[in-house]
């Protein structure tokens, strides 16, 4: 096989979450807005929540930004980055729509079963 030629996917979407470990205070909230900073020049869709960003684009584009993100934080004195959590929101889409689909196929036997 020809690695070389395998192409990225052309749509990715990412929920991430950066946790910097061993700063001088609990609170990351200045990491947070330069890494959202960051986000907003990127020009990709991007939403900030609770526990992450999700961001969303080509894969080239999500991953360069992400390790943007690192490089960021890395240059604002962090030492050293957990990152948490990518995934893709068509495999959480297709778990649930499976989970789902197995639920018709019960009813549908609930309902041969009770006719």
């Amino acid at each position: 096989m020809d690695y070389a030629s395998l192409t990225t996917p052309p749509v990715c979407v990412a929920d991430f979450c950066l946790i910097p470990i061993g700063t001088s205070s609990a609170s990351v909230s200045d990491e947070v807005a330069s890494v959202q900073r960051l986000m907003k020049a990127s020009g990709l869709e991007y939403s900030m929540h609770s526990a992450g960003t999700t961001l969303e684009g080509s894969w080239d584009a999500v991953m360069r930004v992400i390790g943007q993100a690192h490089s960021l934080l890395h240059q604002n004195g962090v030492l050293r980055i957990q990152t948490d959590k990518k995934q893709h929101f068509s495999e959480k889409v297709r778990k649930v729509e499976s989970i789902l689909a197995a639920d018709g196929k019960v009813d549908e036997k609930r309902s041969s079963v009770e006719s």
